[in-house]
């Protein structure tokens, strides 16, 4: 199999650099991908940057030029709900976008942008399969709608908007609609590890940096093993 692994930022990538030599590097269009086997597996390692545009645009560059088998994503999200907890990890099933209105443009719900669906369901064997994986270990997880967004949201009411559009949302971050688009359109199974690093709130800007490498290394962890799994 060919999967990719693709986190936002350098420090996500660094555990996964820590386990496995790079035995090449590759650039497709503007994304670097850091390349390496795991069994029989190619993994293809990249950074996907900050926000919906950087998302799309570097996983899109690989899935263009490799037959990718599956997409594996890790990082990391804010709480929307009291029940989520600092680094609680969520395997999500479902992205929306809360910051895409066209509901005057036509038929659509809050969050769909024309002619998309108005969630992009991660539902499938992929899905099952590492929901499973996480069973056997015995990892503790949530699962639920997470909600996309080019915002660093750091206070209460930002947060109380999304929740009263979106009450079914876990969590918030920057990226995740984006790959799941993306992943929709070139027919690629996604799954998605999140772990939380804030609450959404007046304390997010204080607790990502200490929190976004430790909730990062755990949901990474997750992954190696799996994939190593995988190779047996």
């Amino acid at each position: 199999m060919k999967i990719a692994i693709i986190v936002p930022m350098e420090i996500e990538a660094q555990f996964y650099l820590q386990h496995f030599p790079v035995e090449r590097t590759v650039k497709y269009g503007v994304a670097e991908y850091r390349v390496f086997k795991i069994g029989q597996n190619e993994i293809f390692l990249g950074l996907s940057g900050i926000g919906k545009v950087q998302a799309a645009m570097n996983l899109a560059s690989l899935l263009a030029c490799q037959p990718i088998d599956l997409i594996l994503v890790t990082g990391s999200a804010g709480s929307l709900q009291t029940n989520v907890k600092l680094k609680d990890l969520l395997l999500v099933n479902a992205f929306a976008y809360y910051d895409v209105h066209c509901q005057e443009a036509g038929d659509y719900q809050l969050g769909q942008i024309p002619h998309e669906p108005a969630e992009f369901a991660l539902t499938g064997s992929a899905f099952d399969e590492f929901a499973s994986f996480l069973q056997t270990k015995h990892v503790d997880y949530k699962t639920g709608l997470v909600v996309t967004g080019d915002s660093f949201l750091a206070n209460e009411d930002d947060k109380r908007a999304i929740k009263a559009d979106f009450p079914a949302a876990m969590a918030v971050e920057m990226e995740g609609a984006a790959f799941a688009q993306v992943a929709y359109h070139f027919q690629t199974p996604l799954v998605v590890l999140r772990a939380i690093s804030d609450n959404g709130d007046q304390d997010a800007n204080f607790n990502f940096d200490q929190f976004v490498a430790e909730v990062g290394k755990k949901a990474a962890s997750l992954v190696v093993e799996y994939l190593e799994s995988k190779a047996e």
